[in-house]
């Protein structure tokens, strides 16, 4: 990120300043990426060597990047192709490297292929795409994967003979609610008294919530926080990925796109979640607990998101990668789209066969879980 200049790269990505009709989205942002690489939790010794993609005029103007990564693994990417490394492998190829056109170790959808804001950039998308195939060709790369890529990039990538790939996550949508009332409002009785009960049930312990952004969030908190993170992502992956300078290092760049919700009890934080604001969305990244408690994640990570985006008038919280326990709690299920680049034609025919069945497959639950949603029936 260092090769690009904050101001060049915040003219395709935006800020919330941003005039433009594209929504600000914080991970693809300049402050979000560079913190990553000079953290070093995305760089060379951990596996994601930024390949970043420039797109120039003959005088040397930026009109196009792509958020690009060198691999030799597919740890933190939250789309699985493991299945297929080890398939390819076995049968005599060799998977890695590949090129990774994602945000790392984040599972939320913005777009890949950036152009400027509020132009058309159609032009520019095309050659970005068929830029990252040629860049596979030239390292000897297996292939490509843009991940949780919006519609609009994903098309263009298909246009350039990428593979569709789609999965499901869940999402709330405020539909104009002026407080949480009216959302339980939309559910069903049943449902709205077990939401009640839980929420009661979560503070039962004199459990007391606070948010923090902007000028709250002190190296202090950043601290508590932190071993929240390594305590629960320690059990759950073995070696979380984010390290302690790069919440400092966003902290610093991007305080008031941060929302910590800390649970609080006896004076002393006790668990928290960390989400990113944009302009629109709220998106729930990581949480972690130094005590357990009945419904506190639940509480934390989702009651609370639902409260903080109708307090400030967003639209969507994206709760991160998969979870049908958000579909009792108000968040409905989402398709989520990919694209893949593979250069071995055998490797491509399966992985196409595999992906037609999986996208039916896809929608089918989506359309399963949809029906059993806990709003009031029409």
């Amino acid at each position: 990120m260092a090769a690009f200049s904050r101001s060049e790269w915040d003219a395709l990505a935006g800020t919330k300043r941003s005039d433009s009709i594209t929504p600000y989205n914080p991970f693809i942002s300049y402050d979000f990426l560079l913190s990553l690489e000079e953290s070093g939790c995305a760089d060379r010794r951990t596996g994601w060597l930024a390949q970043h993609l420039r797109l120039e005029t003959p005088d040397g103007t930026l009109i196009g990047a792509v958020p690009c990564y060198l691999k030799n693994h597919s740890q933190g990417e939250y789309v699985f192709d493991h299945g297929w490394a080890d398939a390819f492998e076995r049968a005599g190829g060799a998977y890695y490297p590949k090129l990774q056109v994602s945000v790392p170790f984040t599972p939320a959808t913005g777009p890949r292929l950036l152009t400027p804001r509020g132009s058309d950039g159609s032009a520019a998308r095309q050659a970005l795409a068929e830029g990252l195939k040629a860049l596979c060709a030239r390292i000897g790369a297996s292939s490509v994967h843009v991940t949780f890529a919006d519609t609009r990039d994903v098309e263009v990538l298909e246009q350039a003979g990428f593979l569709h790939r789609t999965d499901q996550q869940f999402h709330f949508f405020n539909e104009g609610y002026n407080a949480y009332g009216d959302f339980l409002d939309t559910l069903a009785s049943r449902k709205r008294k077990a939401l009640k009960r839980e929420r009661r049930e979560a503070l039962a312990s004199g459990i007391e919530i606070d948010w923090l952004t902007g000028s709250d969030l002190t190296e202090a908190a950043w601290d508590d926080f932190y071993a929240f993170y390594m305590d629960t992502g320690g059990r759950k992956w073995g070696s979380p990925y984010l390290n302690r300078r790069f919440f400092s290092l966003v902290g610093e760049r991007m305080a008031d796109d941060i929302l910590l919700v800390m649970a609080r009890r006896d004076g002393r934080y006790v668990a928290g979640a960390i989400n990113f604001i944009g302009s629109e969305t709220l998106y729930g990244r990581n949480w972690g607990c130094i005590e357990d408690h009945p419904f506190l994640h639940f509480e934390v990570c989702y009651h609370q998101a639902i409260d903080f985006a109708i307090a400030k008038g967003l639209k969507t919280v994206e709760a991160g990668a998969q979870g049908e326990h958000k579909l009792a709690r108000g968040y409905r299920p989402v398709r989520t789209h990919s694209a893949h680049h593979i250069a071995h034609p055998g490797l491509r025919h399966a992985v196409a066969d595999y992906l037609d069945r999986e996208r039916r497959e896809v929608e089918m639950i989506g359309d399963y879980l949809e029906e059993r949603a806990p709003f009031k029936k029409a």
